[in-house]
Order: structure tokens, then C-alpha cells, then sequence
């Protein structure tokens, strides 16, 4: 195998694909614009669900990238040698061009040919069918081609080998997963069989069915390949270390950690110095990308980051007064400017933030302590269950804090209340998100694709009522209402937001036609198209255009989709006109009436 560090893994499989006629593209910002069904980018598809659906890529049918990525479903996990918040996947796709045996045969070829990994160490799982669909075979055949043996073939069900829908319609399919042996001893049978000697490394969805609103799955016209390979896996693997945080990018900060820490040596030590590193790295590109802490949606998650990282440095006897996180940020920036030289420009602010919030959290550490030292003086032997968790859940005391408490006072900790408080939170922030998820832009709902385009109306109408410094600062559509987030230091007055309101529908009775069009990001700068011109764009992206020529509402950098004329909208009402942050309005609006059926713009050259 190439001892490759993680800088060379990344541009060696850009270079690969390009190689392979692949355009890169420049990964997309952790926060999804325009149309979001989660707080942020989870995967390489999410920015390429429109494309994915039929919509025409600038970049051309085949695409590959590096994308940063955020997923806190198992944040309590991290601290061990696997989770991670933070994670960048490296991706290529196949917009309706090559298919199974394209795709194998590529990943196949940079797994053996360019990381050098012997094909002895490899393994493969493909679907095993089910009601639904069939059993793989076609994939399996591939694989047996290339010279993978029968016995390092496992046929898994949906659960382990099926990707998608994203909602409850949509693409999905099959898909084969490769891994690589990291047991002591010879390889043996396969993720099937021996599933903890394997360690996943990348998968590759094949994207041919479509699911009906009845559960049934029909073949769809165009099929698409998306696949994705953990960089930090893979860097672990290539650099023979067990854990990501042993790779050349993390084991310097991980030591910078340590080296901070006045405890004795322990496992217990190491999780803490993970959670630390791992939970900085993120909050660091989190706010390189826009987002200050906050106790809703991004903002939130990204405070809970912070102070978990705050909380972790206690336990390692470290003082956070204000200056450990960001210290510990500009080591990760050190070690991420070179791909990411964006964080090097944020570098202060960032710092800044993270200093702010450190500060602030010591005094909701103070605070949590008299909740503790009020809920003992009522407490005979054991702190009950639901005190702890409110601790937890509303001062950010991890259990062992309030345990060690209470042991400094000769008490205990209903340590199975907490757990049961804890999973009933669990079950209402999984139903939360779930909701959340349902119904979002990414099934193209004609609902959702509605309220995306009015959202261009109403950026325009907001520019031309407050002024030309208005910009989008955030979006978040579901099936029910838009919400909309720009830069504006004052709140709005009653006759600014009717006048808002009567702007959008003006556009909307117009009946006007909606358009988009390719070109290069300089004559989109050119012909005046919002956008924000930073590195998430690639060399050439798609301008929408709401009006007619001379009577121009909306040019507008953005992926799609979008509907064919404003008419489709309906009645545009403004709900609720409120604060997000500092210096950020936010407005909530819905759409009412408009046809049921609709029409999807057209590109016009």
C-alpha cells in the first residue's frame, strides 16, 4: 500500500477522476442553501439531489469532488476509535452516464492500482434481494471479473446495502460495498460472515429504481451512481493506524490536547482528548461556513459542540477561560488551510467565536452548579434521574460531572432515571428530525419546488424595499411554509413587510416565466446574478432568471428546481417577521392556492 497523507489520498482520487473524464467541482458550504431537509450536508448527494432528479449539471454527467460533512446522530458515541462529527467524503457520480460495471471497474482500479491496497485485503458486499428488488447478481458478476473471489462476496439485505429514497418517494437502489481487512491473521470470508474483522471504505450506490407513494418500485429512466469514500477511514487504513485520530491531520491536535492535560494517563483520557478534537475540528469549519452559536438549528448544534469540548477539558484538568478552544482551532487550521484556505482567512473571527462562547459557557457552568447544590439540599441519598438529565440537558453536565459531584457528597446518581429521561429525549429529537426530514425539497415536491421559487421573489422584493446590502444568509423550506434568513441590522417596520408581501405577489400575478441558463461564474458576476462567489462554486453554475427581458425580478445563482411560471405559485403571505442572530432578520411565509400540478423550468441558452 502508498503511505499516503490525507492531502495526497484527496488529490490523488480528484486527479483519478478527472483522468476518468470527470469535472471537478468544488464541494458545497456544511449549511445547505435554498433547499434544506436537514441542518446540514450529511453526504456528497445532498448538494446533487436536483441533478440526481434530472436536472442539468453545468459540470456536464460525470462529477467528482471532496465534500465536508457534519452528522450528530451519534455525537454521544464520539470519543471512541470510529465516530466522528465531522468527516470529509470523497465522491465521483454518474448523472444518467455509466453504471454498474463503470463504476466497480474505476473504484476497483484506484483501490488496487493507485493506493496499492492488495486485492487479497479486499472485500465486497452487494444487495441479497428481497420482494422488492432482486438479488444483485449483476454487481457480483463484476466483482468476480475483476478477480474478487466467490468467498469475499456477501449478499446483505436493505438495512446494510440499499440507499434511499430520501423522503418517502423518490431515486434509490442497490449498492456494493468494499472494505478492507483490519484483523490480525489472514483475511477471511466477508463482511457477511466475519462483519468485525472488515472495516467499511467505500460505496457505491447504483441509483435505478424510483419508489411510488403506494411503496412499489418502478425502473427509472435515467440511472445515476453515487458513491462515496471516507478520507479519514481511508487515510487510517493507507498510513497502517487504527484510528482516525491517528492520521497525519488529527494526531497533531490530538497531541496538543494531551499535552494540555494535568490527569494521569487513561483510556477515560484518550475519549475526552478525541471528543475535544474532534468536536473542535467541526465547530471550526461549522463557523468558517457562516454559522454563530445559537439555541436554534445550526447555532445550536454548534454550541452543544463547543460546550462538550468545554466540558470534556475539565475532566482533563485543563482551564477554559477563554482561550483553550481556540488554541486548539488554530492547530486544526494549521493542519486544513492547504484544501480549505478559507479557514486561514477566518482564522481571527473564528477564534473570536470560540473564545466568546467558552467565556460565556463558564457562567452556565456556575449556574448549573447552584441547580445541583439547590437539588441535593432536597435529596436524602441519590440525586434522582430527571435532575441529572436536566443538568445535562439544560447546563451541559454529562452524567460523569453530576456523579462525581455527588460523590464528593457522599451520594449516588439514579444513574438508570437519567438513562430512561435520556432515551425519551432521544425518541422526541429522532420524531423531531424525522418531521424535518419528511416532506423537504429533496423528494422535488411540487409544494417544495413552489416555495424554493418564491423565495427568489422574495429576495429580490426585500433587496428592492431595505437596499442593495440585503443577501440570503440561510433557508429552510419544508412542505408547509419557507423560511428565509438575510443580513439587515433593524427589524422591520409593518408597512416594509406589506410592502414585501404585495412585491412578491405583484410577480406571481404577473405570470412570469422562469428560466435558467450555464455559464462561467465571471459573466454570471457580469450579468448581475446574486451570489455568494466563494470556492463552494465550480467553473460554470446555473443563473435562474424570473421575468422578461426589460422587466427583469430575479437573477439568481441556484441548483433548482425551480417552477416554469410565477402564476404557479398562488398567494404569497408573510407569517412572522423575526430575529435569528445578530444582524440577521429572519422571515417565515407560505404559499396558498395554486395548481397541484406543475411545470419545471427550462434551460434556455
Amino acid at each position: 500500500m502508498r503511505p499516503l497523507t490525507t492531502d495526497q489520498i484527496r488529490a490523488a482520487y480528484l486527479d483519478f477522476f478527472h483522468a476518468k473524464g470527470h469535472t471537478i467541482i468544488d464541494g458545497a458550504s456544511l449549511v445547505p442553501e435554498n433547499d434544506p431537509t436537514v441542518l446540514f450536508t450529511t453526504a456528497g448527494m445532498h448538494p446533487l439531489v436536483p441533478y440526481l432528479l434530472g436536472e442539468t449539471h453545468p459540470g456536464g454527467r460525470r462529477l467528482t469532488d471532496v465534500q465536508r460533512c457534519i452528522r450528530t446522530q451519534d455525537i454521544d458515541e464520539v470519543g471512541d476509535a470510529s465516530h466522528l462529527t465531522f468527516f470529509e467524503m470523497l465522491g465521483n457520480w454518474s448523472l444518467g452516464d455509466y453504471f454498474k460495471e463503470g463504476a466497480i471497474q474505476m473504484s476497483f482500479e484506484f483501490l488496487t492500482k493507485v493506493l496499492e491496497i492488495p486485492m487479497e485485503k479486499l472485500a465486497v458486499t452487494c444487495f441479497a434481494g428481497d420482494d422488492d428488488a432482486s438479488k444483485d447478481e449483476e454487481t457480483a458478476a463484476v466483482w468476480r471479473k475483476l478477480g474478487i473471489p466467490a468467498e469475499r462476496i456477501g449478499f446483505l439485505p436493505k438495512k446494510n446495502n440499499w440507499w434511499g429514497p430520501a423522503g418517502q418517494t423518490g431515486p434509490c437502489g442497490p449498492d456494493t460495498e468494499m472494505f478492507y481487512w483490519v484483523w490480525e491473521g489472514e483475511p477471511q470470508g466477508n463482511p457477511a460472515t466475519h462483519e468485525a474483522q472488515w472495516l467499511e471504505i467505500w460505496n457505491d450506490v447504483f441509483m435505478q429504481y424510483n419508489k411510488n407513494a403506494d411503496g412499489t418500485y418502478e425502473p427509472l429512466k435515467q440511472k445515476n451512481v453515487d458513491t462515496g469514500m471516507g478520507l479519514e477511514r481511508t487515510a487510517a487504513v493507507l498510513q497502517s493506524v487504527k484510528s482516525a485520530y491517528e492520521t497525519d491531520c488529527l494526531k497533531p491536535v490530538l497531541a496538543k490536547v494531551l499535552s494540555l492535560s494535568t490527569v494521569p494517563d487513561s483510556p477515560e483520557k484518550i475519549r475526552h482528548a478525541r471528543i475535544i478534537t474532534d468536536h473542535v475540528r467541526a465547530a471550526t469549519n461549522i463557523i468558517a461556513d457562516g454559522v454563530k452559536p445559537s439555541n436554534v438549528d445550526q447555532g445550536y448544534v454548534l454550541r452543544r459542540l463547543i460546550r462538550r469540548a468545554i466540558r470534556s477539558s475539565r475532566f482533563l484538568g485543563i482551564e477554559a477561560n477563554g482561550t483553550f478552544v481556540s488554541s486548539i482551532a488554530s492547530e486544526i487550521i494549521t493542519r486544513y488551510e492547504k484544501p480549505y484556505p478559507q479557514l486561514k482567512i477566518l482564522e481571527q473571527d473564528i477564534r473570536e467565536i470560540l473564545s466568546r462562547e467558552e467565556q460565556q459557557f463558564s457562567k452556565t457552568l456556575q449556574d448549573g452548579i447552584k441547580h445541583f447544590e439547590r437539588a441535593l439540599s432536597g435529596a436524602k441519598n441519590s440525586i434522582d434521574g430527571t435532575t441529572a438529565f436536566h443538568l445535562y440537558d439544560t447546563f451541559g453536565f454529562p452524567l460523569e460531572l453530576t456523579k462525581e459531584m455527588a460523590k464528593e457528597r457522599g451520594m449516588n446518581v439514579d444513574e438508570e432515571g437519567f438513562k430512561k429521561a435520556f432515551e425519551e429525549h432521544q425518541a422526541l429529537s429522532r420524531a423531531g428530525a424525522e418531521k424535518k426530514f419528511k416532506g423537504g425539497l429533496q423528494d422535488s415536491s411540487a409544494e417544495t419546488t413552489k416555495l424554493h421559487t418564491a423565495t427568489h421573489l422574495l429576495n429580490a422584493a426585500l433587496r428592492r424595499v431595505l437596499g442593495d446590502h440585503v443577501s440570503q444568509k440561510g433557508s429552510n423550506i419544508t412542505s408547509e411554509r419557507l423560511r428565509f434568513d438575510f443580513n439587515h441590522d433593524q427589524k422591520m417596520t409593518e408597512s416594509q413587510i406589506k410592502e414585501v408581501e404585495h412585491l412578491v405577489n405583484e410577480a406571481i400575478e404577473k405570470d412570469l416565466p422562469v428560466r435558467y441558463h450555464i455559464v462561467s461564474v465571471e459573466d454570471a458576476k457580469k450579468e448581475g446574478a446574486i451570489g455568494v462567489f466563494d470556492a463552494k462554486y465550480g467553473s460554470e453554475v446555473k443563473v435562474y432568471v424570473l421575468g422578461n427581458d426589460g422587466d427583469i425580478t430575479s437573477r439568481e445563482i441556484c441548483g433548482g428546481p425551480h417552477v416554469a411560471r410565477t402564476s404557479m405559485l398562488g398567494h404569497f403571505t408573510i407569517q412572522k417577521e423575526e430575529s435569528s442572530s445578530a444582524g440577521v432578520r429572519r422571515i417565515k411565509a407560505v404559499l396558498s392556492g395554486g395548481p397541484k400540478e406543475i411545470l419545471i423550468a427550462e434551460q434556455v441558452s
